[in-house]
């Protein structure tokens, strides 16, 4: 993974030959790592394709607030050694939002917000630090599917709560002695003391419907890129790659798959089919044009890469991996001065 970090945007590594048939234009394009977690460049990528499908295909036109949920360093290790638990930490920080507007909702109605939850795992000095950045809808939808708001919710009484389910959580795996559990009870937890248990709860950032921007902008902040400096934090920084296959990101309630993939298929009404009809493409199929390649590096750089200056539309001549061919053609371009290249890897826009 270091070494494919270290090779994110090297023309050597091979690269991609974009070229103009009407003017006879060509530059080339590097390859990106796409390792998570690890390079910069590939995260401000997938931040900002993750943002676009939040706010084009999830989320829906409602209010909304960032909230992050954090737990005291003395509880810190027990994820560090037990991965798989980041996923229930997670869970548990929904629940925690799930019943508090549920309750300031109404109780009765079976009020369920929507929340797309992404677990971080390093401060900003690469230290361990598990904890939840969450986007969540200012209210819920009752059994109905009707839109209940609740424009408040009360961060003190989130921290009791999510404090509680933390606690349960590291108790049910037996991790937890009664003794911790005691000592972690005993810190100051009275709602109107300005010391906390060692548990937060933050939601006072919010966004309205009416600013679609806004909305993409906070979710492309739950997957932020970890500064870091190569050299001197490498150790630190290995241990927040997430291990393969394990999911970070996951979507609760009204924005679960399964609730999502309901309401399409209400609204499809069984007419739903990927090929393309007389009228044009469908809505699987805009989706994934949505997703394609020229598609993400416009919504990255604002721009067009397949757009010539001269007007044309360019095309993906040819994609060069032989090693050979690479330095044959990297050599002629440096000998006449005519290489048209981006610097790595902020240039990186295929995968090998």
């Amino acid at each position: 993974m270091v070494l494919a970090f270290q090779a994110c945007g090297d023309f050597e590594g091979g690269f991609a030959r974009i070229y103009c048939d009407a003017c006879r234009a060509e530059y080339l394009v590097a390859f990106s790592c796409t390792r998570r977690g690890f390079c910069p460049s590939c995260a401000a990528k997938r931040a900002a394709i993750f943002g676009a499908l939040l706010r084009e295909e999830i989320l829906e036109e409602v209010g909304h607030a960032q909230w992050v949920f954090t737990i005291p360093k003395l509880l810190r290790p027990y994820f560090l050694h037990h991965r798989e638990l980041l996923g229930r930490l997670s869970g548990a920080a929904f629940k925690t939002a799930h019943e508090l507007i549920a309750k300031a909702g109404d109780e009765d109605a079976g009020v369920r917000p929507g929340m797309i939850a992404v677990v971080q795992t390093a401060t900003d000095l690469l230290e361990w630090s598990p904890h939840v950045h969450a986007l969540v809808s200012r209210g819920g939808w009752d059994k109905e599917g009707t839109w209940v708001p609740v424009p408040f919710v009360d961060a003190k009484a989130a921290e009791l709560l999510f404090r509680h389910k933390v606690i349960a959580l590291l108790r049910d795996e037996e991790l937890l002695s009664d003794e911790r559990i005691e000592l972690l009870l005993s810190w100051q937890s009275a709602p109107s003391s300005a010391t906390n248990t060692g548990f937060s709860v933050h939601n006072s950032v919010t966004v309205d419907n009416a600013d679609p921007q806004g909305t993409e902008r906070l979710a492309r902040c739950l997957l932020r890129p970890t500064p870091f400096d190569p050299l001197d934090f490498l150790a630190r920084l290995l241990m927040h790659i997430p291990q393969p296959k394990l999911h970070t990101v996951r979507y609760y309630g009204h924005y679960s798959s399964v609730a999502r993939a309901h309401r399409r298929a209400l609204e499809d009404d069984g007419s739903h089919s990927d090929s393309w009809s007389a009228e044009g493409p469908t809505v699987t199929e805009r989706r994934r044009l949505r997703r394609a390649w020229a598609q993400m590096i416009r919504r990255i750089y604002e721009v067009d890469p397949l757009t010539c200056q001269c007007g044309a539309r360019m095309r993906i001549l040819s994609f060069i991996l032989d090693p050979r061919v690479v330095t044959k053609i990297l050599r002629h371009l440096a000998a006449n001065d005519a290489a048209q290249q981006r610097a790595p890897p902020s240039s990186a826009v295929a995968s090998q």
